[in-house]
């Protein structure tokens, strides 16, 4: 998602680039599992009755699960209803962007994430420091 458009089981990119360096975003596009600890925690979820749900973890506590699956299903889960339940440690993100995007596809999307991520932060509005001669004039 950026700027409020496009999916919704990842985080919201469009400051993703502020606080990163190319090399760092080149390295979360083609090796995401390597950087998942910064992206949600994906669970599988097995019922009594075998179904699973693969998905983050948008909220867990020592009773109860709320999993949002890659359709943007929310499911709702009681821990002791369930037969299984496992915390992994890759990324929902496809891992094989390496092989599937050419050198010059994933610099398109850094230069992209950046220019965003510099346009969100020139649109942002500016609050005057207190005693300034802006302040004065509001």
């Amino acid at each position: 998602m950026v700027n409020g458009a496009g999916g919704f089981i990842g985080s919201d990119l469009s400051a993703y680039a502020r606080a990163r360096a190319a090399s760092q975003i080149r390295s979360a596009i083609v090796n995401p599992t390597e950087n998942s600890p910064e992206r949600g925690r994906v669970v599988v979820a097995t019922t009594r009755d075998g179904q699973t749900f693969t998905g983050i973890a948008r909220n867990e506590d020592n009773f109860s699960l709320q999993l949002q699956t890659k359709d943007g299903a929310f499911h709702f889960f009681e821990k002791s209803d369930l037969r299984g339940l496992e915390h992994r440690t890759e990324s929902l993100m496809p891992s094989d962007y390496a092989a599937r995007l050419s050198a010059r596809e994933v610099d398109d999307v850094i230069s992209y994430l950046m220019s965003v991520s510099q346009s969100t932060r020139d649109n942002q509005p500016v609050h005057p420091k207190p005693g300034t001669a802006e302040e004065a004039q509001e």
